[in-house]
């Protein structure tokens, strides 16, 4: 890493960006083998939210008879009230532009309370039922409070909450280990499958939207990244449709996508986008070609597929590498 930042700073020398002086400057500063410890307090932080907020899940499971509903959600409003009122106290106020708090600590402070907040009205859904049986508005109102803390307070961590409230809100499960399974069932449900496409679209139009008027322009990738997921999850689970018509159109709309997302890759020089981009792109094309030839009869000929295949996947893979050096490459002139 380090002979890799060195050729970088002479390159950067040598193209005339800096000057003989900086670039002596930045050599003294990189043998002082200075090294921050920002993004592994962050990462602490990070963990100690997640472990208090699910240490009070735990302690609501555990003594949910001997505590009381009342005393559980009265220590919870406290509790969230108080993140509330030291994050509003000391924040800048909303602004269009990216914003951080003085201290990073009270950016945790914004995501305990919104986790909170999450648990705190599920939990009053689920015992007292304030919305009736309407419970997409116990979801809906934790993501409504979400987007609001993540523009006021400029935070993606609370970002990715929201969003993820929003697919919940339209019937997505977006965790893991629910992408493939029944939670989603794409493929029995074509309107689950329109939905997330018009759920992923939303967030392209509303990204493109933010960025005509400079609003919070930086949570563009995070919106990308979801609208990409989303979109190409639902168009791959239904290539495999019987229905001609159904896997025609959505492998459009994996190819439309693919496009769309190779040229915001570029545009906001994500690796992440330009990476999966190329892995759903590849694993569409696969499942197309497939479909086209399944009633090809090989029965003459699987011998030569067989030998062919090893060298379509270890072809695959090199020009997988090829292209990611490319796109590297180019973002970084």
């Amino acid at each position: 890493m380090g002979k890799f930042k060195e050729e970088a700073t002479l390159k950067l020398f040598e193209k005339g960006l800096i000057t003989e002086n900086q670039f002596e400057e930045i050599k003294t500063y990189r043998n002082l083998n200075i090294f921050s410890l920002n993004a592994e307090l962050k990462l602490f932080l990070y963990l100690s939210v997640l472990l208090f907020t699910s240490g009070i899940g735990i302690l609501i499971y555990e003594n949910i008879d001997s505590i009381g509903h009342i005393a559980i959600l009265s220590l919870l409003l406290v509790v969230i009230v108080v993140c509330f009122y030291y994050c509003f106290k000391n924040s800048k106020g909303f602004q269009k532009t990216e914003t951080t708090f003085e201290h990073p600590v009270l950016e945790y402070l914004v995501l305990a309370g919104n986790i909170l907040t999450c648990i705190f009205i599920g939990y009053l859904q689920f015992q007292y039922k304030p919305f009736g049986e309407h419970y997409g508005l116990a979801t809906l109102v934790p993501t409504i409070v979400s987007f609001f803390c993540a523009y006021y307070f400029d935070n993606r961590s609370v970002l990715t909450i929201a969003i993820t409230g929003l697919a919940a809100y339209v019937g997505l499960s977006v965790t893991p280990q629910d992408i493939f399974n029944d939670g989603n069932n794409f493929y029995a449900s074509q309107g689950l499958s329109y939905s997330a496409v018009m759920l992923g679209v939303l967030l392209i139009l509303w990204t493109i939207y933010s960025r005509r008027i400079s609003l919070k322009i930086h949570f563009g990738l995070v919106f990308l990244t979801f609208a990409l997921h989303i979109i190409s999850i639902a168009a791959i689970s239904n290539l495999t449709n019987y229905d001609v018509l159904t896997w025609i159109i959505f492998a459009l709309v994996l190819a439309v996508s693919t496009y769309y997302f190779y040229k915001a890759s570029y545009d906001y020089k994500a690796m992440s986008l330009y990476v999966f981009m190329i892995i759903y792109a590849y694993i569409g094309a696969n499942i197309v070609l497939f479909r086209i030839f399944e009633n090809v009869d090989f029965s003459q000929i699987w011998e030569l597929f067989i030998f062919l295949l090893p060298a379509y996947f270890v072809g695959s893979i090199i020009m997988f590498i090829k292209l990611i050096k490319k796109f590297n490459k180019e973002i970084a002139e």
